[in-house]
């Protein structure tokens, strides 16, 4: 790749395009620079922005709600389902306002939110659906992959996706020529093929080493998903006898995490690393008590419930292979020291 001299928006990065297309079953992908990119660029080709309110759920990272800031619009956050931990489809459909003008379901950690009841929910009230997929790389529903649900989807290949990088990097897809081709003009400056600036964009280009390492990982996708989902089993036997609560089971989840519910969640936490076992916190605060986007007055009680209790247990296969039983061993034991 270095050698072609082709650094930026060369043959590496249109074939990972085509490739990923193809592999989630949808007419377009448009390689940008990162996930909050994907994100923002793909609200503002569905001419989202100034005055528009679009309906975030609370329980996601804070790159959700900052790409909606990004694109000019002002994010509403509402509350998550208790068991798939995913947008709330009535609530959704109940802060509904004149000016919302899109929902963007999160498939958090790898489980596919209740697209059907958004997207049917968006239709009646003529919104846009615009999923962030940046954990849910070949997730599905029934036969049908993530990201082709909606007017458009967000990517990210950060390095620790279930498809990453060796950086940043993310991609938009859709299956509307029209909302592709905004895309690719927004990802540069807004530029069109004569050089003329024809709307605002931004530097939103992903590097061709990116598409090329991409392009080598992509069809090993489903096989380290595959792992992910035997390691998922693993866990849910080990930990079925415990009084942790388990992740929502859903056959199409791809297992980004593995996230389960314990009080004293930072003292099991602690514990845990204390016998060399890591854990993770995804994520300790609602959207809505970040001070980016803090609303004092608003209580969201199942996500700001599920963001002091959930605890990420190892599930990359090249961390966890050959050490459930080490983890859960750790696990239990913390729980009951």
């Amino acid at each position: 790749m270095l050698d072609s001299g082709h650094l930026l928006l060369g043959p590496e990065t249109s074939a990972f395009e085509d490739e990923f297309a193809r592999y989630l079953g949808a007419r377009y992908a448009v390689a940008v620079g990162s996930g909050f990119a994907a994100l923002s660029i793909a609200l503002s080709a569905l001419g989202i922005g100034d005055g528009d309110e679009v309906i975030v759920p609370a329980l996601t990272a804070p790159a959700t709600a900052g790409a909606v800031r990004r694109a000019g619009a002002r994010p509403v956050f509402v509350d998550v389902d208790p068991l798939t931990r995913n947008l709330d489809p009535s609530a959704a459909e109940a802060a509904i306002s004149p000016r919302t003008a899109a929902i963007v379901p999160v498939h958090l950690h790898g489980t596919p939110a209740a697209m059907s009841s958004i997207c049917e929910a968006a239709a009646r009230h003529g919104l846009h659906v615009i999923e962030d997929c940046a954990q849910a790389h070949g997730a599905t529903i029934g036969e049908h992959k993530l990201g082709t649900f909606g007017d458009a989807a967000a990517f990210s290949f950060y390095p620790t996706k279930n498809l990453g990088g060796a950086g940043d990097a993310g991609a938009v897809v859709t299956n509307s020529a029209d909302i592709a081709e905004k895309v690719r003009r927004l990802r540069s400056h807004g530029l069109d093929s004569s050089g003329v600036a024809i709307m605002l964009g931004e530097t939103g280009r992903m590097d061709e080493m990116q598409a090329a390492i991409l392009r080598v990982l992509l069809p090993h996708l489903d096989e380290a998903n595959a792992e992910r989902r035997e390691l998922a089993a693993l866990y849910r036997h080990q930990l079925s006898s415990t009084p942790v609560g388990l992740p929502p089971e859903h056959e199409g989840a791809v297992y980004h995490q593995f996230a389960v519910l314990t009080e004293h969640r930072d003292q099991v936490k602690a514990r845990m690393a204390e016998q060399g076992v890591l854990t993770g916190i995804h994520y300790s605060h609602a959207l809505h008590q970040h001070p980016a986007f803090a609303e004092p007055h608003l209580h969201l009680p199942v996500a700001e419930s599920l963001c002091a209790r959930l605890l990420s247990l190892p599930i990359q296969p090249e961390v966890a292979s050959g050490h459930v039983e080490q983890v859960v061993a750790s696990l239990r034991r913390s729980l009951g020291a």
